[in-house]
């Protein structure tokens, strides 16, 4: 019995060697030098985000050129005579009244002259008719003149006094014309171009200047027939100047029709003064037309690659997943999120132009919401 056990024991023993022989044998060493496989390390230390929803402006984006609000032309109201004196020049800012040019004022004064003195002959005329016609009504009735002589003397009075009216006309309308040699701005306003020339005989109703009136200007955009729908007076707008300064303007009136050529109608937005602003210049700008709920994220978050946008959130087990977003407005260093993301993804706040599809990272305890 004690022979049996003691084989039994021999045989449990040789098979436990060579097992583990075999083990040895299929294991592969380990070479000297070789490197040993590190656990992953975390390429960046990332806050994250949550995106926000608020309400948002509602703009549509126009371009346009900046106009005169009004523009008024100057020009002479009498004819045959000449330019002697040019009082302003192009640029320059005008008072309601202010003298802008004189014409040749001598056979206009000569004229008046003539006039008056056929005012005061006519005058004279007129005080002996009445005389003669004053007599003639107090002996009416008592036979010292004829009925007939009688009513020559009312109607020559009648006769005289139609020639001092005449008279009288004639000297008014003069001194309209001598008013006229005097060239003056019908408002406020600044000259934006003058085609006056010293010394030219000017005709009735040539344009000498013109000038925009009380300096205000608007910006005439261009919209499709949505965007009109959605525009109404009132309405708040930023323009942006060619060089680089932004102005706050509302819009006027939007035009009640589209062009047959085109499909786009205008909008006139005024503008406050500012030296900076031109007629003629042709600007971009944006009208608030109402208010819109949008998902956002910080500009901060947000990575341009290759012409597209993307934003980074963190998934499991701390790597990162390249999401391709569209994007909208812009504001207060938010943008909107179109398509793309969610209101539950934690994204990157910062620091995703040094990150790739899969990287690891450090994320700092607390989330904020944009």
């Amino acid at each position: 019995m004690n022979i049996l056990k003691r084989k039994i024991l021999i045989a449990s023993a040789l098979a436990m060697l060579t097992g583990a022989a075999v083990l040895i044998t299929h294991q592969q060493p380990v070479q000297a030098g070789e490197p040993v496989a590190a656990p992953a390390k975390a390429v960046l230390s990332v806050s994250t985000v949550l995106p926000g929803t608020m309400q948002w402006p509602l703009q549509i984006n126009a371009n346009g050129t900046l106009i005169a609000w009004q523009e008024a032309i100057v020009g002479a109201e009498t004819g045959g005579l000449r330019i002697t004196t040019l009082h302003a020049d192009v640029g320059e800012r005008v008072k309601r009244g202010q003298l802008l040019a004189e014409l040749a004022q001598e056979s206009v004064l000569a004229d008046v002259r003539r006039y008056e003195a056929s005012l005061a002959s006519a005058r004279a005329s007129l005080a002996q008719a009445k005389a003669n016609a004053d007599r003639a009504r107090t002996v009416r009735g008592s036979g010292a003149l004829s009925e007939q002589t009688i009513n020559e003397y009312l109607i020559t009075e009648q006769t005289a006094q139609a020639a001092v009216d005449l008279a009288d006309a004639q000297l008014a309308s003069e001194k309209v014309i001598l008013k006229q040699t005097r060239i003056v701005a019908p408002d406020d306003g600044v000259i934006s171009s003058r085609s006056a020339v010293l010394g030219q005989v000017v005709s009735s109703g040539t344009e000498l200047y013109r000038m925009v009136r009380q300096n205000r200007l608007e910006w005439r955009a261009e919209v499709d027939a949505k965007q009109l729908g959605m525009v109404q007076t009132g309405q708040l707008a930023e323009i942006d100047l060619p060089g680089g300064k932004r102005l706050n303007g509302m819009v006027r009136v939007a035009a009640p029709t589209l062009s047959t050529s085109t499909s786009r109608a205008y909008v006139y937005v005024s503008l406050p003064q500012d030296d900076k602003a031109n007629a003629g210049m042709f600007s971009s700008g944006r009208i608030a037309v109402g208010m819109q709920f949008a998902l956002t994220i910080p500009e901060s978050a947000l990575v341009m690659r290759d012409g597209h946008s993307y934003v980074f959130e963190v998934g499991a087990g701390n790597k990162v997943v390249r999401r391709t977003v569209g994007t909208g407005r812009h504001h207060d260093g938010l943008v909107e999120i179109t398509t793309g993301l969610n209101t539950t993804a934690h994204v990157v706040k910062s620091g995703g132009a040094f990150l790739a599809d899969g990287d690891l990272v450090n994320v700092s305890t607390g989330k904020e919401k944009s």
